[in-house]
């Protein structure tokens, strides 16, 4: 989301606490809901309904809903380490963002809740006959959504913290940021020209005194203060990079206002920036891709020895590199909707780095690894001369590490005529 308010909010409804605390409120209303609703019931279904019939069901759901939510809870922590130990702990958090858990999780204890407000709104002689029957339906409805929760929690537990289903997420957040910063390529901002990359001597400078990763961009907030002071605002960090005090984020010309404060304009910028310990998907298309190869990097580390994994996350980097440079559709692109505000794009070079250096470098020794790279460079190469240009330097720099560790000649024959694929289809030496 552009807002800060806006993305903290996004963040914030991914949290495990958010969802179990509405689906428990959720449960707490049902329960009382008996209560009001009571007098709209004719007293003839009331009369067939057993007085003792409710108190035995909610008794068995709380009890049972407890025990199921903390044994669930156990079962999402281990998945939590698996996570961990077959990918990497940076894609432990997506585990955690898992709508389909959350879901299961809030279900359980919203019924939980549900049957212990319902025990004590009956012992408190809140129901009437009348409320004891509504009371029944509603618990039996409950019944039916648990049963549901059960069968979805069992399906998806064959798949949870498995390193099949770690990359498909890491996959999946990659994609969508780069298939956001595709749609928006500056942030929604102009682009920043040469120019607006180097500050003059007269600019006022940014800066923050935190020190971490930059998580979000506010491009709105600091669109509204480049109208207000009839300037424009040239970033110069982008999500995913590290910032300190002493790296500025942005610099705006000195304000024509003479009785303008700079420290309150320049306070006013910081605040449109987020700093976190840890970098974030949603504005950050690099830390996707990175994680995608740090795991590719582990699973051809001699205590797993999966290359088959890896050649996975080639493919799937392949893919994601299609979806962001591939064919663009007429309306895929938007126009700048921030024209008081510039930043920087994300470079291909940056992107072809994060992305296959790692598996270079660690997969060197592997000719099927070294082949399917070469082999992926050939396949990007084919989407545009910039594409192409990066895909031979990688090529290259991966035919390098081959040359060193790879002792097959035959093996290493065939590298070398695929990287002259690369090669003759970016036009020829660099």
């Amino acid at each position: 989301m552009d807002t800060k308010f806006g993305w903290k909010l996004q963040r914030l409804a991914k949290k495990l606490w958010f969802r179990a605390s509405l689906y428990a409120l959720a449960g707490l209303l049902t329960a009382l809901f008996s209560v009001f609703f009571a007098p709209a019931l004719p007293p003839f279904i009331s009369a067939k309904i057993g007085a003792d019939a409710v108190d035995n069901i909610l008794t068995i759901l709380a009890s049972s809903m407890l025990t199921v939510t903390t044994f669930s809870l156990s079962i999402m922590v281990t998945a939590f380490g698996a996570a961990t130990n077959n990918g990497t702990p940076r894609a432990a958090a997506l585990v955690a963002e898992d709508p389909t858990t959350q879901n299961v999780l809030a279900t359980f204890l919203g019924s939980f809740l549900f049957s212990l407000v319902g025990i004590i709104a009956l012992s408190a002689g809140a129901y009437g006959e009348e409320g004891r029957a509504v009371l029944f339906v509603v618990t039996l409805l409950v019944i039916a959504i648990i049963v549901g929760a059960i069968l979805r929690w069992v399906d998806h537990l064959s798949r949870l913290g498995r390193v099949g289903d770690t990359i498909d997420r890491v996959e999946r957040s990659a994609g969508n940021a780069l298939q956001e910063r595709r749609k928006r390529p500056s942030l929604g901002a102009l682009p920043a020209s040469p120019h607006d990359l180097f500050a003059p001597d007269d600019a006022t400078m940014i800066h923050t005194p935190q020190i971490g990763y930059l998580q979000h961009v506010d491009v709105a907030a600091l669109d509204a203060i480049g109208k207000k002071l009839e300037t424009r605002v040239h970033l110069l960090a982008i999500p995913g990079w590290f910032c300190d005090p002493g790296r500025a984020l942005a610099w705006i010309a000195p304000p024509d206002n003479d009785g303008a404060d700079v420290a309150d304009i320049k306070t006013e910028i910081a605040s449109a920036f987020t700093i976190g310990a840890m970098r974030s998907f949603e504005q950050d298309p690099r830390f996707g891709l990175s994680i995608l190869s740090e795991i590719a990097s582990r699973e051809l580390s001699p205590a797993v020895n999966d290359p088959g994994t890896a050649i996975d996350v080639i493919g799937r980097l392949t893919r994601l590199f299609w979806l962001f440079r591939g064919p663009l559709e007429q309306d895929e692109a938007e126009t700048p909707r921030f024209d008081h505000v510039t930043a920087p794009r994300l470079t291909l070079h940056d992107l072809f780095e994060d992305a296959f250096d790692p598996i270079s470098r660690d997969g060197a020794g592997h000719f099927e690894i070294q082949i399917r790279l070469q082999k992926t460079f050939k396949s990007l190469a084919g989407i545009d001369a910039d594409m192409a240009a990066e895909a031979q330097i990688l090529s290259e720099r991966a035919l390098a590490w081959a040359e060193r560790s790879v002792s097959v000649e035959d093996h290493l024959k065939r590298l070398r005529d695929m990287a002259k694929q690369v090669e003759a289809m970016s036009g020829g030496p660099q």
